[in-house]
């Protein structure tokens, strides 16, 4: 009945028809208390599953209204709270306590002093969260981690762009849409619905919206793309306004850790684990638990929606922004306080030092008054005596704790610990390391040896660390591998597609071969053993080379080749605007707005260096291109031929593309490779040893003289193996 009756109430609030839409998402009813926003989230999915779209974006709304505005009641409170008097802690209670710690209160004081102010500011917070949620404050509005994960995800707009959709209101399904697209740019099925909205007449551009942008981003992005355009003056309100937000969003997201869900998460875990411990233990373990989530706040502030990881060091890179502008626009004062700020940070960042000096040495003259700014001298403090709690804790309470900041002091971490966090460190990935460029010391002799010709280096293709090389394969050899694609495709075998047109363009058709499937299908007799053969020796034989002239001395491993084709489909290239493969780098996410590249899944982080072993040219389009990172200024431009190998490494310094396909079938030989050993791939060894095997015994024939299909074969040789067939997606 309680259900019925908020769904009726929502209708009631819902724009009669034909009335104009808000823009955006506005809240439907401003000023009243939230709802439980799992429950509101719960009726609207029965809602859309029952096809009822005005009560589904009706509940979904007030979800989303409801969990924002608890968000706001929380830190609300807790500021006032915080300031409350007999609220705070006692000073003396805030420092860990170490071996060199004076005697404290007298016996029994500490315990009066905290659970006073303790009890205090429960009953602040009781009743602040009484007078903002409602009779049970936020205890009545917990929220599960479940839940808490669908609106960090903005699942919720997943379903309004839908909803929105079928009540014909596009201008609003393309803003929700492009909303849950901005934090899962790896949804393919909205990647499509993002592409038709775009078609559509009746949606605008400016539609495509995001409705949740925290606004620490919004004016981040604003002011960097001011001073891009060299507007220090203008950029200037928005780099303070950024700094204001993200401070702000650090307090609101603090203001998360101490409640009902933090601590609903702590009582699973200890559940799961098995509790012990009497009173102190669990404080301590709470307040451990307590400065863990406040930590982490810096880093997801940090984080963009959709990104995995955060900027680093962003708040000392803003005051580094801001001091510089500052300057150019000739507000001194103000560049001297910010680069005071950047010092509390890095006391030894020489770049720093050398501004301060210029900044002084230009007002002529002492000013005593000019400090760092004061919200980061109190950011500063409170993190480093929360730091200095935790690393006692992992010292002494074997407590696990992840510094979010570069710029930690080290005398902040004890000295048993210190040994232990360097060999962490060192002990780090090589997927984690940006590539580094290596003295050309030996490539000569091997591409001497190889018959290689050397056609363009970084320098002629306007770049680093990119190559052309010529004369890896002799026509024959080129000859052998497409017919090893022909027949491949022939006998059905498109790896990783499962005969789709081509993952990056409608108008394409993709073939895609594996070695470990090549190596089967030569068992199984559909394609020629020789040419299954040669292809694992071309791809060694670019792995050696690659490593020659890039890494020579450090061992590059093949983390994946793929024989790829691209065939143009007749009928349908007229008018052609899209790429055959759209500007990327392969080892991380490519932000065109941004320029930046992130080193985050969904992309292959462990990839090094690529290269791409051209088999042909009798095709119209179809040449590799380098960008600028903004993936819109052409670079550098190569055409495919038989034999010509482009080696590149894979970071964001080398963002590249493929003009499409207009005429005709282009092949290639798509090789990665990688420094990590981990990473090597290992359906290359298991297609070596297969093609070493000897054939098999002719069997006797049957009495039905039709040949036995290729597919039917390969499946009985897989069978007698043991091992079933492998599958790699690689889009």
């Amino acid at each position: 009945m309680l259900r019925l009756l908020r769904l009726l109430l929502l209708l009631l609030l819902l724009p009669p028809p034909g009335s104009p839409e808000p823009p955006g998402l506005t809240s439907l009813s401003p000023g009243a208390p939230p709802q439980a926003p799992d429950l509101l989230y719960a009726d609207g999915l029965r809602a859309y599953a029952a096809g009822a779209w005005a009560p589904a974006v009706a509940l979904l709304r007030e979800a989303l209204r409801s969990q924002a505005a608890l968000g706001r009641a929380r830190r609300d409170c807790g500021a006032r709270c915080a300031a409350e008097p007999g609220a705070a802690l006692p000073v003396v209670l805030l420092d860990a306590p170490g071996p060199d710690s004076g005697p404290g209160p007298a016996q029994g004081a500490w315990e009066r002093l905290l659970l006073r102010a303790a009890l205090r500011r429960a009953e602040c917070l009781t009743q602040c969260g009484a007078q903002r949620l409602g009779p049970g404050g936020a205890a009545r509005l917990r929220v599960g981690s479940a839940i808490r994960d669908a609106f960090r995800r903005r699942e919720p707009y997943n379903y309004l762009q839908r909803a929105y959709y079928q009540l014909k209101k596009l201008d609003l399904a393309a803003a929700a849409a492009h909303t849950f697209f901005v934090a899962n740019p790896t949804h393919l099925q909205m990647r499509e619905d993002m592409a038709k909205y775009r078609r559509m007449s009746g949606v605008r551009p400016q539609s495509f919206r995001d409705l949740e942008t925290p606004p620490h981003w919004a004016a981040y992005d604003t002011g960097l793309e001011l001073l891009g355009r060299q507007e220090a003056g203008l950029a200037l309100p928005k780099l303070e306004e950024a700094l204001q937000e993200s401070l702000a969003q650090m307090e609101s997201c603090r203001a998360g850790c101490e409640g009902p869900e933090e601590q609903q998460r702590q009582e699973e875990e200890e559940e799961g684990a098995g509790s012990q411990g009497g009173l102190y233990e669990a404080i301590a373990g709470h307040w451990i638990q307590v400065l863990q989530c406040r930590q982490r706040c810096v880093g997801d502030t940090a984080t963009r929606p959709g990104r995995s990881f955060p900027v680093p060091d962003f708040l000392p890179s803003q005051l580094r922004r801001l001091h510089e502008a500052y300057a150019q626009v000739g507000n001194l004062s103000q560049a001297v306080e910010n680069v005071l700020s950047v010092l509390l940070f890095y006391p030894e960042d020489e770049a720093a030092k050398k501004a301060l000096n210029q900044y002084q040495a230009q007002l002529g003259e002492p000013r005593p008054g000019l400090r760092p700014r004061e919200n980061i001298q109190r950011f500063i403090l409170r993190s480093l005596g929360e730091k200095k709690q935790l690393y006692y804790a992992m010292e002494h309470l074997g407590a696990s704790f992840e510094d979010p900041d570069p710029w930690t002091p080290a005398a902040f971490i004890p000295e048993a610990l210190r040994e232990k966090l360097r060999e962490d460190q060192e002990k780090r990935p090589w997927d984690q390391e940006p590539p580094q460029q290596k003295p050309l010391t030996h490539w000569k002799d091997v591409l001497l040896l190889e018959g290689v010709t050397l056609t363009q280096d970084a320098r002629q293709l306007n770049g680093s660390d990119r190559a052309v090389l010529d004369g890896l394969l002799t026509p024959a050899e080129c000859g052998l591998l497409l017919q090893l694609a022909k027949d491949a495709a022939e006998a059905g075998a498109r790896s990783g597609y499962r005969g789709r047109r081509s993952p990056h363009t409608p108008h394409e058709r993709f073939e895609g071969l594996t070695v470990l499937k090549a190596a089967q299908l030569a068992r199984a007799g559909a394609v020629g053993r020789q040419g299954a053969k040669l292809l694992l020796e071309v791809s060694e034989r670019v792995r050696t080379l690659t490593q020659a002239y890039f890494s020579p001395d450090r061992p590059l491993h093949l983390s994946f080749t793929h024989l790829v084709c691209r065939s143009a489909i007749e009928g349908e290239q007229a008018q052609r605007m899209d790429l055959s493969h759209p500007v990327h780098a392969d080892n991380c996410v490519l932000d065109p707005d941004t320029g930046e590249c992130w080193r985050e899944p969904p992309a292959y982080t462990y990839r090094d260096f690529s290269g791409l072993l051209y088999l042909n040219d009798d095709f119209q389009g179809g040449d590799l291109f380098f960008t600028e990172p903004n993936a819109l200024t052409v670079k550098a431009q190569v055409r495919p031929r038989c034999g010509r190998l482009v080696a590149f490494s894979s970071g964001g310094e080398n963002p590249h593309g493929v003009w499409a396909v207009t005429r005709g079938r282009r092949c290639a030989l798509a090789l990665w490779h990688t420094w990590a050993p981990e990473h090597r791939e290992q359906e290359w060894t298991e297609a070596k040893e297969l093609l070493q095997e000897p054939e098999e015994e002719e069997e006797m024939p049957s009495r039905d003289p039709a040949p036995e299909p290729p597919s039917r074969r390969l499946q009985r040789i897989q069978d007698k193996a043991g091992k079933p067939p492998r599958v790699r997606e690689e889009l």
